[in-house]
């Protein structure tokens, strides 16, 4: 069992009264970590370190920034067998994606350390005379990041690495189900040699997060605010945000479309739904939840898709002979059994799969799902793939779009150029063609569309997200004034 303390200006802090709170192994039951329950003034104490943290930080140069986030990817990268435990047992997650998950944060260390000589600016024309006018960008101040469990180094990193690299000092408020995990992030940085208080971390028991939440947006030192979870709890994150005029980054929930074309190849197409759909247990936000097939290969797509979902081992993470580990709780696993028996009621056919003991779920599909289905509409958030057939590629862009949600999404098919007219059309924030709807990379803009939020994370475009623009004139020569 792990025990784990807020970080809080470079120390290692219980919470103020004392409480803590435990999160079980979603398998075993047993306590796999117990830890700081931070309350309101905990959160407020962790902003004003921060706060104190970022005119030292920020005053670095791009070098000093750029060799400490190196040290940590580094870190990271020897703390990986750490994050597998930690994974493992808060999460259900299997060794491989936790693994990559280690690898990939690494990556984004390293991109963000890159990105230390890009916070850039640029000289504007002016058509005053003797007047120079130049863009700055410069760190905003205190970044609130806000990470998830489902890809828990991953998107922890994200949520602090570019900021850092802007010369943002940061609060990572950890998710109540990995909080050890989150916690390894903040030990990493500091351990790179970040200055006290530049890196917090502030966890929270279940029933506190929305206060401490608020505490941190309420923040006067606190100045933007980043997200990634649910499109339920985003919505009341900028809520909450808007109040205080402070800008927000949403990375919500998805409902994947990958649309099977009639010339698409249908093994890479398949092997492209299989990866997509399964990896983490289909706990990604980009995972494929849909899979749209033109109705001329739809019988021969499902079959070979079930085929491939029944060869898929499901069981305890903690064996090596398992692609399907364990949902992060019986609570989602109930409301996937559910999903499942409605849709198989109203005439959905289950080619594989579908069946649930106790946290663990076999790889599923379902076809002939139809909008009358709450599989059809509504994130699952779990291994199961919908098959939804369709007639021409008017209709399968139609049905692709008929989702509040629009993360990620996928085309296959032979002609590139009908495909990439297709992907144009598709409303989402990134479209993969002839490749998976799980697809991430360092250097990559990330984000979404309609309830899948909006702003960028990945590459430059962070950089619009963690600096303040600024305009800066400068008169060369006196200047004749009209009065």
């Amino acid at each position: 069992m792990n025990e784990v303390q807020l970080l809080v200006g470079g120390r290692d802090l219980a919470a103020m009264d004392g409480a803590v709170f435990e999160r079980r192994n979603p398998v075993s039951g047993e306590v796999a970590t117990r830890a700081a329950a931070a309350t309101a003034a905990d959160a407020r104490a962790a902003a004003d370190a921060a706060a104190e943290a970022f005119p030292t930080w920020s005053a670095l140069g791009p070098g000093a920034r750029r060799a400490a986030l190196g040290r940590a990817a580094e870190l990271l990268e020897a703390r990986t067998g750490e994050v597998v435990e930690r994974m493992m047992a808060e999460t259900g997650a299997t060794a491989p994606w936790a693994g990559f998950n280690a690898h990939l944060a690494a990556e984004m260390l390293r991109d963000a350390a890159a990105l230390t000589t890009q916070v850039g600016g640029e000289v504007v024309p002016s058509d005053r005379p003797n007047t120079l006018i130049v863009t700055v960008r410069q760190p905003a101040g205190v970044v609130l990041g806000i990470a998830p469990w489902n890809a828990p180094v991953i998107l922890g990193v994200r949520a602090l690495a570019s900021p850092l690299a802007c010369g943002n000092t940061v609060v990572l408020k950890s998710s109540e189900t990995c909080p050890a995990t989150h916690r390894l992030l903040g030990e990493v940085l500091r351990d790179a040699g970040l200055p006290k208080g530049a890196v917090n971390v502030v966890s929270s028991a279940p029933s506190d997060a929305a206060s401490v939440v608020k505490a941190l947006i309420a923040h006067p030192a606190v100045r933007r605010v980043n997200f990634t979870g649910s499109t339920r709890t985003g919505r009341t994150v900028a809520e909450m945000a808007a109040t205080h005029l402070k800008p927000v980054l949403l990375e919500l929930g998805g409902k994947a479309p990958l649309v099977v074309l009639d010339d698409a190849d249908l093994d890479q197409a398949v092997a492209a739904t299989v990866f997509s759909a399964f990896a983490n247990q289909g706990q990604i936000c980009m995972s494929a939840e849909r899979v749209v097939v033109d109705e001329t290969v739809a019988d021969a797509f499902a079959d070979r898709l079930a085929k491939r979902a029944r060869a898929l081992p499901a069981g305890d993470p903690r064996r090596n002979d398992v692609v399907l580990g364990s949902l992060v709780s019986p609570e989602a696993a109930r409301r996937l059994e559910e999903l499942v028996a409605d849709a198989v009621a109203r005439g959905a056919r289950c080619l594989a799969g579908g069946r649930v003991r106790g946290t663990i779920m076999e790889a599923t599909v379902l076809d002939g799902v139809t909008p009358g289905m709450r599989l059809y509409a509504e994130e699952s958030f779990g291994p199961v793939v919908c098959v939804v057939r369709v007639r021409g590629v008017e209709e399968a862009i139609r049905v692709a779009n008929d989702t509040e949600y629009g993360l990620s999404s996928s085309v296959f098919g032979r002609d590139l150029t009908r495909a990439l007219s297709v992907a144009r059309r598709i409303e989402a924030g990134m479209c993969h063609i002839n490749g998976p709807t799980v697809h991430d990379e360092a250097q990559m803009p990330f984000g979404g569309m309609k309830a899948s939020g909006h702003g960028r994370f990945g590459g430059r475009a962070a950089l619009d997200e963690f600096t303040e623009l600024r305009t800066i004139t400068v008169a060369t020569a006196p200047l004749a004034y009209p009065f």
